[in-house]
């Protein structure tokens, strides 16, 4: 987990250019999607189906990781989950602390999670992947299956590319960012030791430019 300047030294330059990057616009990037969620309710089926999936099997809490303000984080308390978030910003998990002063979020990083093996029941990455070279993220995917207990449950959030089997890097609103065929990540989710449950790509919204995309997954062994 990262406290201080210091441990900062050894990140990888594209990591430091996001964390700098959402530093900078937290504030308003708080205020745009505080209430976004009110607005999409295919997004809020996916996050209960996770939850409750998550619940069925009762093996530990949820880790929302790249959680920035925190909102699905508290989304997912409201559904009745064990929930915490974490994120590379120190200023996006001080707006959290302050608006979600009942939950608990800290700091740190996809590719260097503080959280022992097997100890956690579920994983909600919603659209904070997509700053991930795609050449980490069999690495971040890995980590994943590392912290879930069995059984338990990843649910991805991210923008979709137009064409099958492709990757695209994108000019995202904030830093460099990456749209991936549903396919071509879940073959990586089956290759990290995961068993797709679920997939969905809806139509992006007027104030949105691409599809969006959802997998949720399971840990089989």
């Amino acid at each position: 987990m990262l406290d201080s300047n210091e441990d900062f030294a050894d990140e990888l330059a594209d990591v430091t250019a996001t964390r700098t990057a959402y530093d900078e616009v937290a504030d308003l990037y708080t205020d745009l999607v505080r209430h976004q969620l009110a607005g999409q309710p295919l997004d809020r089926a996916m996050l209960a189906v996770f939850a409750e999936s998550v619940a069925d099997n009762g093996s530990g809490p949820i880790a929302d990781l790249g959680c920035g303000p925190g909102r699905i984080t508290a989304h997912l308390a409201s559904l009745g989950a064990e929930v915490f978030g974490i994120d590379l910003s120190p200023r996006m998990i001080e707006l959290a602390r302050a608006q979600y002063p009942q939950l608990s979020f800290e700091q740190g990083s996809l590719e260097q999670l503080p959280m022992g093996n097997e100890t956690l029941g579920g994983i909600v990455a919603w659209y904070s992947l997509i700053h991930t070279p795609p050449e980490r993220v069999p690495h971040v995917l890995g980590e994943f299956h590392r912290v879930l207990a069995s059984k338990g449950h990843v649910l991805l959030a991210f923008q979709a590319a137009d064409l099958p089997d492709t990757v695209e890097a994108f000019d995202h609103k904030v830093t460099r960012a990456y749209r991936w065929a549903p396919t071509c990540l879940a073959r990586l989710l089956g290759a990290a030791g995961f068993t797709m449950i679920a997939r969905m790509v809806r139509e992006p919204r007027p104030e949105e430019r691409f599809g969006q995309a959802y997998l949720l997954a399971s840990k089989d062994r």
